[in-house]
């Protein structure tokens, strides 16, 4: 089965094939980040590195599909097998699974303890998984590696790109149309079923599409999360990727007062109401507030409760403010003086442009999920920065004050870093007052001359930071990492990413040949996708900043990012370019522009032009790389190889993201000069490329 290569004649034009290998690779991969977060929930924390396994394993296989056609059989088959571990993951006991790393703080997923027996468990079951997810990409990748030498090579490659892009566009109209797991596990089977076109090929998809249909289990989907609700008495439960996220209660006049009668039963209740009033309550001055954080409406009805007349609700996922507008026993969103906005808090504040705030208050506004696969930032990251914190300050107008409730259930750690974070974002250090519901505090600044009275709020204890501000290390936009614990060493992370490349170095000569690197690895091309990845992180994240951290804004990125390298190719391809020096030096000077440059100077700008300098910035050095890999391509001896190379260099792009946890992310941009360099490094060392005429000229394929 694995020499067939018969497939081919029956599923149609080679083009069309290619790009409906890459369609349906880019689909299963977007599918596949999704389902997996809310299957076993630290992927929702980790899922860049079902990215990195992508990678790894389209790298491999379409080295391996140049000599094994059949892989393509395996697609579907691989993935009914994942899918029925992922779909069992609670019976199997494994949804809860613990990230064997003390170092990061992941609401309850996170390691306890130092049981070396629970390390090497859970360690050995997350890189079962992580394996699991690479041979189904292996399998994936067999098609492309069989087709792409069938072409010109840099034709072939731009029906790669083409294919990698429709299948951009077509998971982001998915998502907008809220599908759901089974959805996307079609999207990106249904065009192996194509390729493939056996009857087991057509079983296992039914039965992929059926488990993830099973995983459903009557949740809800939503851009970012998986959300479960469950009735508990007088309120529900909310939770987003198999973790507790709110509840929506009720916490009306009436039920307070049935709660006093019922005693210590409901005591509880009364403890959450006071929590949501503290932070509207204190200041006389009740005009206009701002919620940032507001999912189901819980905060905006304490704002109603204590007499403001206009409410902004501003919640970044547009499901959860749905299910609050429905089953809210309070029904604050159908309050007209409420005003539910879907958008990312950060870009908000950026782009507010209404009278000053008598109150900006953050929710327990906290992410189970990362708001792009490319990095290893959360959702919520760039909301807690000092910057972005200096930016909701800037909105609160004379007499009014900030309020910030947070969860510090992970330490004393997590409180200081926010409390002197807040102080630099202010210049004034906040009052503290911990009401204990779901481990939070609500950290206050008003500004000179706020009529405050914190004596309505005197039964809440107050809190002072364990540290002076010398001793944290506080967060800003380049290091947003808020809930990276201080002074300890990262070694669940290490043992991870070592495994990870361990298991990249013993499967690269299994699918390239033992001479990795002779002839067949191209290892100028495996260092310029390592630069790629960093240069693409850097740019979604810094556009992030620019236009907020939605969905669609990353997705637009991803596809922009992908229109720029297929015009790259198209250039090349039209201008008959085969000398890539021009184009490298080019390619170092705007990354070296790259670094000197700020996003933040963008902010103050109109959206328009923030947009032109703000993706003029990002496209140069992409396009001008895209350029390189395209003349590069078009001389190699063998480009399916080289493609293999390219994307298995993905995978060292993806592990050094990681350290940008200790050097913060601007330094992504030198790490990708000093891979670029090494790319120039590679291509001045090895012996000279014969002449090509033209890069339209078809490649042979190699025995």
């Amino acid at each position: 089965m694995l020499d067939d290569r018969s497939w081919v004649a029956r599923a149609g034009p080679v083009p069309l094939q290619l790009g409906l290998a890459t369609f349906g690779i880019l689909a299963l991969e977007l599918a596949l980040i999704r389902w997996v977060s809310g299957q076993v929930r630290v992927f929702a924390y980790f899922n860049n590195l079902v990215l990195i396994g992508a990678f790894l394993g389209m790298g491999m296989g379409v080295a391996i599909g140049r000599r094994r056609p059949g892989l393509v059989h395996l697609t579907l088959p691989g993935l009914f097998v994942l899918a029925t571990v992922f779909a069992a993951a609670e019976p199997l006991g494994i949804m809860h699974l613990q990230f064997p790393d003390p170092t990061i703080h992941l609401w309850g997923g996170e390691g306890q303890g130092t049981d070396l027996g629970l390390l090497v468990r859970n360690l050995t079951i997350f890189l079962g998984l992580f394996v699991g997810l690479v041979t189904v990409f292996i399998f994936a990748g067999g098609a492309v590696g069989h087709l792409f030498p069938q072409l010109p090579a840099l034709r072939a490659y731009g029906w790669d790109l083409g294919g990698s892009l429709l299948g951009i566009l077509a998971f982001t109209a998915v998502t907008f149309l809220r599908g759901s797991p089974p959805v996307w596990i079609a999207l990106g089977g249904l065009p192996f079923l194509w390729l493939s076109r056996r009857p087991l090929s057509l079983v296992a998809l039914v039965g992929a599409v059926g488990l993830a249909g099973w995983s459903v289990d009557g949740a809800a989907f939503s851009p970012y999360n998986r959300i479960d609700l469950v009735q508990e008495d007088t309120s529900i439960q909310l939770s987003v990727n198999r973790d507790f996220h709110q509840y929506m209660h009720d916490l009306s006049d009436d039920r307070m007062d049935l709660a006093k009668a019922e005693g210590a039963e409901s005591e509880h209740l009364i403890r959450y109401r006071a929590a949501y009033d503290l932070p509207f309550s204190i200041n006389d001055q009740r005009e206009r507030v701002l919620i940032v954080g507001a999912g189901t409406g819980n905060d905006a009805q304490a704002a109603l409760r204590q007499g403001y007349q206009e409410v902004l609700s501003v919640d970044i996922d547009p499901a959860i403010i749905a299910l609050g507008q429905a089953l809210h026993p309070e029904q604050p969103y159908s309050d007209p003086r409420v005003q539910p906005i879907v958008q990312d808090a950060r870009a908000f504040f950026e782009h507010y442009e209404g009278p000053p705030l008598d109150a900006v208050v953050y929710g327990l506004l906290v992410s189970h999920a990362m708001f792009t696969s490319l990095s290893s930032l959360r959702l919520d990251n760039y909301v807690y920065t000092e910057e972005g914190i200096r930016t909701a300050w800037e909105h609160v107008g004379p007499g009014g004050h900030l309020s910030l409730s947070f969860s510090v259930f992970g330490g004393r750690w997590l409180a200081d870093r926010m409390y002197w974070t807040i102080a630099r974002a202010t210049d004034s250090e906040p009052t503290v007052l911990c009401h204990g519901m779901h481990f939070g505090c609500t950290f206050i600044v008003p500004r000179d001359g706020a009529s405050v009275r914190f004596e309505r709020v005197a039964n809440f204890e107050s809190m002072e930071p364990s540290l002076p501000a010398a001793g944290v290390r506080t967060t800003s936009d380049d290091w947003p990492f808020l809930y990276i614990k201080p002074a300890q060493f990262p070694w669940g992370y290490v043992l991870v990413l070592t495994a990870i490349l361990v298991l990249a170095l013993v499967g690269t000569p299994m699918a390239f040949g033992r001479q990795v690197l002779g002839s067949r690895f191209d290892p100028v091309l495996f260092f310029m996708g390592a630069g790629f990845l960093l240069l693409e992180t850097r740019g979604v994240t810094s556009l992030s900043l620019l236009f907020g951290s939605t969905w669609l804004v990353n997705s637009a990125i991803f596809a922009g990012i992908l229109v720029l390298v297929l015009l790259a190719n198209l250039a090349v391809l039209a201008r008959g370019l085969v000398r890539p020096e021009p184009w490298a030096a080019l390619l170092l000077l705007s990354l070296v522009g790259l670094w000197f440059w700020d996003p933040a100077s963008l902010v103050g700008l109109p959206l328009g032009m923030r947009g032109i300098l703000g993706g003029l910035t990002h496209a140069l050095p992409i396009g001008f790389a895209g350029v390189i890999v395209s003349i590069l391509l078009a001389r190699s001896s063998d480009p399916t190889y080289a493609l293999g190379s390219n994307l298995l260099g993905a995978v060292l792009g993806g592990c050094l993201e990681y350290l940008s946890m200790v050097v913060g992310l601007r330094a992504l941009v030198l790490l990708a000069l000093m891979l670029y360099l090494l790319a120039a490094l590679s291509y001045m060392r090895r012996p000279a490329a014969p002449k090509i005429d033209s890069p339209l000229a078809p490649t042979a394929p190699s025995p």
